[in-house]
């Protein structure tokens, strides 16, 4: 445990009560820093505050967070996913920097899927935070979290209009605030041309207090806001674009060495038809026709089992559901039916299993009177993940 002085008494009293409630799940580097994180976010109580916990604990098993650093991210992301670091701050936080413009998330999601976007933000996160870790041992809670600079110049609201654009940037959004909780220091967000300003409007709706309060929006006026980065970061720690002294050997002020520009997906990397079809040899295929539905039952035996989905549809888009019934017969929705426009990209997803209990996974053409969909679909029930003890006890043997 890590010295809680400075805090008040109630503060102190629900982080007791806090550890004593989680300490099943505690890991040794679970230190008094990182449960305040869960605290905070949930305005310091301790029932909410669990369940945040122990929700993200599950996300992290579902998505194996743990084993992140050893996914092979697909190599369109070296070169056209805009990130990187250009050093720390003056409490020595690692700073971030994001050129956000040069973020094709159309073309981008023409050739990878949701679930690679997701993996390779995840990716980024974590090792994102391997960085603070390191700090915080040299500089103290201090350099525990990330200063971020969103570059908006050249910024354009039209890909994000795509649907499956939009949805992309809500989710990633949604997975941040439910599971990194507390972990900016400072954002700001540079070069906001005025139609940005529609797009916060939309965004911010999905972002806690914590957040908002972290986040300084500025136009295109660099004597100001370079005068508020330079307050935060030392100029030897910033590009010199952004008011700082980094270059790149050739002078480059951008510090292409270090900062990923992105840029716009070349449309021959984008998938092709024939791709797709290779893609579909390892999915089954069915037509659901006009009015009908296709409903695919699966019996979870084990409690903490996976369901696991991932479908396209030709064409057209599909209403997409599930449904839960336990032994006793009752039934509870899980995913509600709701159209998925699984034409434009593939819709990939897995949840928690209760168990004993059959889920029924639905395919709804009902709506549709003129046209059968096409679909290709792989849905499976896979077992637990192994407890820390089990995996362990598996390594030793």
């Amino acid at each position: 445990m890590t010295p809680t002085l400075g805090l008040p008494d109630d503060q102190v009293f629900a982080l007791m009560r806090f550890r004593r409630s989680v300490k099943d799940v505690l890991e040794p580097h679970h230190d008094d820093q990182f449960l305040l994180r869960w605290l905070r976010a949930r305005k310091w109580d301790p029932i909410a505050a669990e369940k945040m916990l122990r929700d993200s604990l599950e996300w992290r098993k579902i998505w194996q967070v743990d084993r992140i650093h050893d996914w092979e991210a697909p190599a369109i992301f070296k070169d056209y996913l805009p990130r990187g670091t250009s050093g720390f701050d003056k409490d020595g936080a690692p700073v971030v920097i994001a050129p956000f413009a040069g973020l094709d998330m159309f073309g981008l999601l023409h050739v990878i899927s949701k679930n690679d976007m997701m993996k390779a933000t995840i990716q980024q996160l974590e090792s994102y935070l391997k960085i603070c870790a390191e700090q915080s041992k040299k500089h103290g809670p201090v350099a525990n979290q990330l200063t971020v600079i969103f570059d908006m110049e050249d910024f354009n609201l039209r890909q994000y209009a795509w649907r499956p654009a939009g949805e992309v940037v809500i989710g990633l959004i949604q997975m941040y605030e439910a599971n990194y909780p507390e972990i900016l220091k400072m954002c700001y967000i540079i070069n906001a041309p005025k139609v940005f300003a529609l797009a916060f409007s939309i965004v911010k709706n999905f972002l806690n207090e914590y957040t908002l309060s972290k986040i300084q929006i500025y136009k295109a006026d660099p004597d100001k806001w370079k005068a508020a980065l330079l307050r935060t970061i030392p100029v030897d720690q910033i590009p010199k674009h952004f008011g700082g002294s980094l270059t790149d050997p050739d002078g480059n002020p951008k510090l292409l060495t270090k900062i990923c520009q992105g840029g716009k997906v070349p449309k021959h990397m984008y998938t092709s038809k024939a791709d797709k079809e290779k893609i579909n040899d390892d999915l089954e295929t069915a037509t659901i026709k006009k009015g009908d539905k296709l409903t695919l039952d699966f019996l979870a035996a084990e409690e903490g089992s996976f369901l696991r989905w991932e479908f396209r549809s030709e064409g057209h888009d599909i209403k997409f559901g599930i449904i839960m019934k336990n032994d006793d017969g009752a039934q509870s929705e899980i995913i509600p039916l709701h159209r998925v426009p699984a034409h434009q990209m593939d819709e990939i997803g897995v949840i928690t299993c209760k168990a004993p209990a059959t889920y029924s996974v639905i395919f709804d053409n009902t709506y549709s009177i003129m046209r059968n969909k096409k679909i290709h679909y792989s849905v499976q029930v896979t077992p637990p993940l192994p407890t820390v003890t089990e995996a362990l006890a598996l390594s030793n043997n």
